[in-house]
């Protein structure tokens, strides 16, 4: 079958997301960068969405990080990426969709929160998500040093990216991880230093000078108060 072609964005945490995947499974493919305000010809007869990461394989045209990244576990088997077994392989989804719609909506919501109400109610629910992962996930399912134990999965490439974006919480809103997350940093540790992580990430000031001309210089602690 043809090479895959990969229309992504550098900043993009789902694009970053297929990336590692192809990464890990050394699968060839051609990187095509989308700039996403300035969308080129044909690309949303790819991505109907308009939205990164897609793929063209062949005659295979796929667009959501999650359907795309499945697709390429099961297409390109060796090593994989989710359980073999039903049962565990189905734990594995719920842990992906816990990625998807609760720790990535509460840290938007910290971060991009329309006023300090809504910041502070993205706080409380992206400290509440760390916490659950912390006991429910890493405390308990796990037994080793990634989240469906000693074997790197789908499960830890969905979650990857909002830890690389955490020095952003750090400048904008003060937040750093809770200290009771002992295990959640130790996977963050070991997770960061893999070799397709690193070949993905964009370091901390690209992500601040991206987010100042969003968000605006941070507040300094204490100002306005008397």
């Amino acid at each position: 079958m043809s090479t895959i072609q990969l229309y992504f964005a550098k900043g993009s945490t789902f694009s970053q997301r297929t990336r590692v995947v192809l990464l890990e499974k050394g699968i060839d493919f051609i990187p095509i960068e989308i700039d996403l305000q300035n969308k080129p010809d044909g690309f949303t007869q790819i991505s109907r969405y308009g939205k990164v990461p897609a793929i063209k394989h062949g005659d295979v045209e796929i667009y959501e990080s999650a359907i795309i990244n499945e697709y390429l576990d099961e297409v390109f088997p060796e090593p994989p990426l989710l359980p073999r077994d039903p049962g565990t392989r189905a734990i594995a989804r719920t842990w992906i969709d816990y990625a998807n719609t609760r720790l990535v909506p509460a840290f938007n919501k910290l971060l991009r929160g329309k006023d300090t109400q809504e910041q502070e109610q993205g706080r409380r629910e992206f400290t509440e998500a760390l916490l659950y992962i912390e006991q429910e996930a890493l405390g308990k399912v796990s037994n080793g040093q990634y989240f469906l134990g000693d074997k790197f999965s789908l499960v830890d490439i969905s979650f990857y990216p909002w830890f690389e974006r955490l020095p952003l919480l750090e400048h904008f809103r003060k937040f750093t991880l809770p200290a009771e997350t002992l295990r959640l940093q130790q996977w963050w540790n070991v997770v960061r230093d893999r070799e397709s992580i690193q070949a993905v990430a964009n370091p901390t000031s690209y992500y601040i000078e991206r987010f100042t001309k969003i968000l605006g210089e941070p507040t300094p602690v204490g100002a306005g108060q008397k």
